[in-house]
């Protein structure tokens, strides 16, 4: 299976749904609100699957772009889709592994962007978002876009974190967070 990004590109996903891969119609939503602050952004890409929003981020000027992602097939379709998509001036990585484990590597870095995509129905978004928030990995101008589903969905309090905008589109929602400190 494949998906189309931005410019008309081809992007690999895994087959038989393993991934949920974030729809064209939120791409360009989440894109179209972050539009004119992607140019030179590092982004960091959460429960990555596809790499679509990396690559998408790519595509779009990005000059830094960091994957999580928990499964080696998965890893090993983003490294692919994002080395495909990349100038020679853009840098990105994918780690592999729990995401809990694996965003404590990043302690020390900043990013401008966050776009975190979970399986909708797991435990993850209080304790990534905490950690996000105490490991100070989003820059003070920074972003963090959550996509979930929209249904019973409460957005979470999250010390030093404050909700700025919520969307829905169809079934899927993103919550937007920014520093309020």
């Amino acid at each position: 299976m494949s998906l189309r990004i931005y410019g008309n590109r081809l992007l690999k996903t895994l087959p038989n749904q393993h991934t949920r891969p974030t729809s064209a119609r939120v791409r360009q939503a989440v894109f179209n609100i972050w539009q004119g602050t992607i140019i030179g952004c590092r982004w960091l890409d959460l429960c990555a699957g596809s790499g679509s929003m990396g690559a998408e981020a790519l595509c779009r000027g990005a000059s830094l772009v960091i994957g999580i992602e928990k499964s080696i097939h998965a890893c090993e379709i983003v490294q692919e889709n994002w080395q495909k998509v990349a100038n020679h001036d853009q840098q990105f990585q994918i780690l592999r592994g729990n995401i809990a484990q694996q965003i404590n590597k990043l302690i020390g870095q900043k990013f401008d962007k966050i776009y975190f995509d979970p399986p909708y129905a797991s435990d993850l978004y209080v304790p990534i978002l905490q950690a996000i928030a105490q490991n100070e990995l989003l820059d003070i101008e920074g972003e963090i876009g959550v996509e979930h589903s929209h249904q019973n969905w409460i957005a979470p309090e999250i010390a030093n974190l404050e909700v700025c905008r919520q969307k829905v589109y169809g079934n899927t929602g993103i919550t937007f967070y920014k520093n309020n400190q």
